[in-house]
């Protein structure tokens, strides 16, 4: 059978992928994608927005506790778990089919089936019947990444999960112990926490969300804790010894070992990009530590291949995965994008209290070398905050003290997820503290905390 020629092959159909394949078709290029699993990928499908519609359920779940707070009763209060996780299911369904809609919009040709690449510019892909040859000029990897298995704590799907397994739960943890407070670990202890299982969370770093200021995890360990949650930090699982009803957690800290019973244990400690089986190696594409070595514009060294999203590293989130395609497409069609750049890259951890930054942290900025100066205001300042009832959080911003440049800022409160676009946004636009301060931040507001932030670091706060 001859071989389908195109302009650009897309391997993989999550955020990184389906978005280079239609921004490519946009511009005027015959496209193709494989993927194996699921259009939307991970994220659509197991990842971002499925957990989005748990932690919605929990969020108003705890809301309904509080009825009273806002003159409101509530009699009654539970949940169904089976029809939470029914409810995710369908959102992200909902979603993978749009995805297919939008593929089918732009005329990208899907090809349904696992991946390698036999040569430079051939693509061989097997399917359901048979074996189907691809080639093109340029070939984009998008192939993403799966969770960490570390010797000895693999999930089995019983008592011990990942992330899939947490979605889509055997049975309802009564006591949850979670590995990793990172993003994943820390929504769904979150998430399960809310809904009344007794959790502890253990992290190898000294601090959870070890990659937020320093300031940000110790104000979520405190609301962690305040929740109910039991945070060890600086601590290791060593063991699981695992029974039909439930596991024994030895777990190190200070140099003792001691042991948890539990019912469920979720492990949530990293992901290594999807490298293998594709002939990578034998292409002489450079892999260290399980991700695809690229520059700046997602080159892989191998003329005419690129790497985009979680199997090209750091930071593993899909908004990056999604620029980056759009830039490899531009690229291929013979355009001048500009790179993506990570400190522009904001993150967000949707855990109650949500959790959000983009670029340096007060440290990190220290480090290299910045004389700063800082900002902060916290959530009981703000008029809007206490008439929703979320008076607990705080913005943090970062300055270059020399030339006003916004280094980075950081919060943690009520839908700080939205909120820090604005500071993304600044950062995009080489905002200084002047143009901030002059921005007039509409009226009541979260909002209003981010000019005062910035008003702070020069010590002309108004309202706190």
């Amino acid at each position: 059978m001859a071989a389908k020629s195109f302009d650009m092959i897309v391997i993989g159909a999550g955020p990184g992928g389906y978005v280079a394949a239609i921004r490519g078709a946009q511009l005027g290029l015959k496209v193709a994608v494989i993927e194996r699993e699921n259009l939307g990928g991970i994220c659509l499908n197991w990842g971002c927005i499925p957990t989005k519609a748990l932690l919605r359920s929990a969020e108003v779940f705890h809301l309904m506790h509080r009825a009273g707070e806002f003159g409101l009763s509530a009699d009654k209060i539970g949940y169904d778990l089976n029809a939470v996780v029914k409810r995710s299911r369908a959102v992200a369904k909902q979603l993978s089919s749009g995805v297919a809609h939008l593929l089918k919009k732009n005329k990208v040709t899907v090809v349904m089936g696992e991946a390698t690449l036999p040569g430079k510019g051939r693509v061989a892909v097997k399917t359901d019947t048979g074996t189907e040859e691809l080639t093109a000029p340029a070939i984009v990897l998008a192939t993403g990444a799966r969770a960490r298995r570390l010797p000895g704590l693999e999930p089995d799907g019983k008592r011990v999960w990942g992330y899939r397994h947490a979605l889509q739960p055997p049975h309802e943890p009564k006591k949850l112990l979670v590995i990793g407070s990172g993003a994943i670990g820390i929504e769904f202890a979150s998430f399960f926490n809310t809904l009344g299982a007794e959790t502890t969370v253990v992290e190898v770093m000294d601090r959870v969300l070890p990659v937020e200021d320093e300031e940000i995890s110790k104000l979520a360990k405190k609301q962690f804790e305040k929740q109910g949650m039991t945070i060890r930090e600086g601590a290791t699982v060593k063991q699981l010894d695992r029974r039909a009803d439930g596991v024994t957690a030895h777990v190190e800290q200070g140099g003792k070992v001691d042991k948890i019973e539990v019912d469920t244990v979720i492990s949530a400690v990293g992901i290594v990009g999807n490298v293998e089986g594709l002939g990578l190696e034998e292409l002489g594409v450079q892999i260290d530590r399980t991700h695809v070595v690229t520059d700046d514009y997602c080159r892989t060294g191998v003329e005419g291949l690129y790497a985009i999203g979680d199997v090209a590293g750091a930071p593993w989130l899909a908004h990056k995965a999604s620029h980056e395609g759009v830039m490899v497409a531009e690229l291929i069609a013979g355009g001048h994008p500009h790179p993506v750049k990570p400190e522009a890259i904001a993150g967000c951890t949707y855990c109650s209290p949500q959790v959000a930054s983009v670029g340096l942290t007060e440290a990190q900025a220290r480090d290299k070398g910045y004389e700063v100066k800082v900002g902060r205001f916290p959530f009981i300042g703000n008029g809007k905050a206490i008439a929703l009832g979320e008076s607990e959080g705080l913005v943090k911003t970062v300055f270059d003290a020399k030339t006003g440049e916004l280094l980075g800022a950081h919060m943690i409160g009520a839908e700080v997820t939205e909120l820090i676009q604005g500071y993304v946004v600044g950062r995009k636009l080489e905002t200084t503290e002047a143009d901030l301060m002059e921005t007039v931040f509409p009226h009541p507001t979260l909002s209003e905390m981010m000019h005062e932030s910035v008003l702070d670091a020069w010590g002309r706060a108004i309202h706190f």
